[in-house]
């Protein structure tokens, strides 16, 4: 643990981004805003020699242009960093040092997984999917594909798709082209990118990021849980003007509109409500439409600002009954931090 900022994490925070807050004001996240997680390095691939190996009863080798000729789906869906909220737990879970940003909507296009996987066929006893990425590199002291699994009856939601394109354009080589793996609702971790093969095992697959990765572990010797769906959080897009350092919200009194996205993967976002004075009291926001069923839902309230210092607060509850924490419980990988968002604004004459 540590208070400080390493060199190593400055190189992590480096390469990846998140989304500034401000684009929360866009219902499809432009994709250079779009938050962005590298495990290892992004791989160099040709997609004319490029092939997605399906190994079921009988092997499938597709090409690209194979999987662009089947029926395409489009699906706006929201996309969480498992460690989004990491750098702000006390103490702070080495890694990259996310705060709120780590989140982006995209229109993801692709083919959904289920036909694919009946096509390939499923062989008898499979009980997990596993999804095969080109990334390599080391962790935790073991040299690895980036692989993750799926039970079988969570890949044949029909909702997990392979998407080859985002926002109307081929997927950039740093989410994950030619193709990558979809699984809405789920954190980022769960959607492999620069896939290139799909197999299944009959008994749970034991690779690094599914035992020993990306687990709710409350301390070194806890085995854990694994990181599945997305806990509901809300984030309010900053009113006013920021000073550059400290990000500190600078606004005129009178009435501002507060506008932001909220989300769940455990069910459809049924309520938000605002603080304007760090959690004391709370008004319900106004819902709006959210662009697809797992897509963030945006919400909105009018605040009559009056001079002085402010801290805005944003709460969300889902169809589930799950309702964000003003902290939640401390783990070691720092993951699945929905804590209440926290904005502090000062409010001039």
């Amino acid at each position: 643990m540590s208070t400080g900022i390493s060199l190593e994490e400055l190189q992590l925070a480096a390469r990846n981004h998140g989304m500034p807050l401000e684009a929360l004001r866009h219902e499809i996240t432009p994709l250079g805003l779009h938050y962005l997680l590298v495990h290892y390095d992004i791989p160099v691939v040709d997609p004319a020699t490029w092939r997605l190996a399906v190994a079921g009863t009988r092997e499938l080798s597709l090409s690209l242009d194979d999987l662009r000729a089947r029926d395409a789906v489009t699906a706006p869906v929201t996309m969480e960093c498992a460690g989004n909220g990491r750098a702000l737990l006390e103490p702070r879970p080495v890694s990259q040092p996310w705060l709120t940003e780590a989140v982006g909507t995209a229109a993801w296009t692709g083919v959904p997984l289920a036909p694919l996987l009946a096509e390939a066929g499923i062989p008898d006893g499979a009980v997990e999917v596993v999804f095969t990425g080109l990334d390599r590199g080391v962790e935790g002291g073991v040299e690895q594909l980036y692989e993750r699994s799926l039970s079988v009856d969570d890949a044949m939601r029909d909702d997990v798709m392979l998407a080859y394109a985002c926002n109307g354009v081929p997927l950039p080589p740093q989410h994950g082209f030619p193709l990558r793996l979809l699984v809405p609702g789920w954190y980022g971790m769960t959607s492999v990118k620069w896939l290139q093969r799909i197999g299944f095992t009959r008994e749970p697959f034991t690779g690094y990021q599914m035992v020993t990765g990306y687990r709710m572990r409350a301390g070194e010797d806890d085995p854990g849980t694994p990181v599945t769906r997305m806990e509901p959080r809300s984030l309010i897009a900053p009113p006013g003007i920021p000073d550059f350092m400290t990000r500190r919200r600078f606004l005129t009194a009178g009435r501002h509109r507060l506008e932001g996205r909220a989300w769940s993967g455990w069910g459809a976002i049924e309520q938000v409500d605002i603080s304007t004075d760090g959690g004391e009291t709370w008004r319900p926001a106004s819902p709006g439409s959210a662009p697809g069923p797992a897509a963030w839902t945006p919400f909105a309230l009018d605040w009559e600002a009056t001079e002085g210092e402010h801290v805005l607060c944003s709460r969300a509850r889902d169809a589930s009954g799950r309702t964000q924490p003003a902290a939640p419980p401390w783990n070691v990988g720092g993951y699945a931090n929905n804590a209440l968002q926290r904005i502090p604004v000062t409010v001039r004459a």
